[in-house]
């Protein structure tokens, strides 16, 4: 159970996977970290400067060789967390110490790692919703055919079918895939820039030789497994990276919690349920009870994820010229939590859409208690087609259909619209036959199935 007076992150402790967890570790962070050094003075010896193969092998050495005790007891005396790690690593590396992290600043392990966790995180995220296409697909496909109410503003519109509605959801996720398609695309590194992006401390190591210091930043950037780094920079990268990255991740939150308050509605109405364990409890009091938990969850940390976009947002807008520090403390909150709720929540949609459990018999009832309403343009069309007055046909249905519909409030009992058409006057010219022709629910649901 470990430490258990101390609060501890319902993230890592209940509901995002290990391997999204790990991204965000201190041990993913801090190895980033040396691989970077060591990708530098990679570099700067190949281009001439006087860094030994054996300090590099030595660097190599001990890249996952982490001493994190040493660095922590270290940061309490000097308070820099990027000090305190080269102080470490140089404990370890005595003949390499010297040239760890030479003419860098804190960003250049900073920054450029939280691109490499983010860009990992992306990858999973990537996954996830691959994955869930394929589960929301399936169901789609599955039940592409089946009416169903359709509903606007939750009162009860023109049929569809649950596949086509299972599509609505199935858009809303490729969209998100699209967005994060682009930004692992495009995902910049932040590169060897400086202290305040203007590479002077390179070009000093280099005696002022521009063409070395463009080969340092290219070399650097293709060992981390970048494309491209960035042109312009001041210490940081562009905030405005971290918030498209959270605007995407929030555009996730956006697809999930409409896909969530959809089930929870329909499992409401008992037409689909989010699937339940055969020894699920659903209330501590009502032992009937079914709630739909995993869904409500979803929505739940949903809304937590949405609102982390706008905090990204305040970020990139405070920066003061080449860099400020009153962003550090938040995104260090920020960042691993909206990924983490991303892993989340991806986890929990693909468990519900895989499992959901469609009530053929209830929505068949439910079709079947509505129709005749739906079916009235249609009955008015044959009613006209028979030689009847349309203004006139049109005053009557609306008349019988209201009746109707009371009467079902009134009584709780079955709709007899059908019944009062065939009994009106009015509407002499319509029989049962006719009725039994309008009523095939095929007819309704217009391209739905295809």
């Amino acid at each position: 159970m470990g430490d258990t007076g101390v609060y501890r992150d319902p993230f890592v402790e209940r509901w995002s996977s290990r391997e999204m967890a790990s991204i965000f570790s201190p041990d993913f962070k801090f190895r980033t970290f040396r691989k970077l050094w060591i990708a530098l003075a990679k570099g700067q010896k190949k281009l001439g400067l006087k860094i030994t193969q054996k300090q590099i092998d030595q660097l190599e050495k001990f890249r996952d060789r982490l001493n994190l005790s040493v660095a922590e007891a270290r940061e309490r005396q000097v308070r820099h967390d990027v000090m305190a790690q080269i102080y470490a690593y140089g404990r370890q590396c005595p003949d390499a110490k010297p040239i760890i992290h030479l003419g860098a600043t804190s960003c250049y392990v900073n920054d450029n790692t939280e691109l490499v966790q983010m860009r990992e995180g992306l990858r999973i995220v990537r996954a996830l919703l691959v994955n869930v296409m394929r589960e929301l697909a399936a169901f789609a496909s599955r039940y592409r055919g089946l009416p169903c109410l359709g509903y606007t503003h939750f009162q009860t519109a023109q049929l569809t079918t649950v596949g086509k509605r299972a599509c609505l959801w199935l858009q809303d996720v490729l969209m998100d895939l699209k967005a994060v398609d682009r930004l692992i695309e495009e995902m910049p590194f932040r590169g060897v820039k400086g202290t305040t992006g203007t590479q002077a401390s390179f070009m000093k190591l280099f005696d002022n030789d521009s063409g070395k210091v463009r080969k340092l930043e290219e070399f650097v950037t293709k060992e981390m497994g970048f494309k491209r780094s960035l042109t312009v920079t001041g210490q940081t990268y562009s905030r405005k990276i971290d918030s498209n990255i959270l605007n995407a991740l929030a555009g996730i939150g956006e697809s999930a919690h409409k896909f969530s308050s959809d089930i929870r509605l329909l499992c409401h109405l008992k037409e689909i349920e989010e699937p339940f364990g055969k020894k699920q409890v659903g209330s501590s009091a009502m032992a009937y009870k079914r709630n739909p938990m995993r869904s409500e969850r979803m929505a739940s940390i949903s809304r937590y994820l949405i609102s982390l976009a706008e905090n990204a947002h305040y970020n990139a807008a405070t920066q003061w010229f080449e860099r400020t520090l009153d962003d550090s403390a938040n995104r260090r909150i920020i960042l691993p939590h909206a990924f983490l709720a991303a892993d989340a929540i991806l986890n929990l949609l693909l468990n519900v859409a895989g499992g959901l459990v469609v009530n053929r018999e209830v929505i068949r009832r439910r079709v079947e208690s509505e129709l005749p309403f739906i079916a009235t343009e249609n009955i008015l069309m044959a009613a006209v087609k028979k030689g009847g007055d349309r203004q006139k046909l049109h005053e009557t249905i609306r008349r019988l259909s209201h009746k109707a519909a009371a009467g079902m409030k009134k009584s709780g009992g079955p709709n007899r619209l059908l019944d009062m058409v065939l009994e009106s006057n009015d509407l002499s010219m319509i029989d049962r036959a006719d009725l039994k022709g309008l009523l095939d629910r095929k007819q309704y649901v217009g391209r739905a199935p295809a």
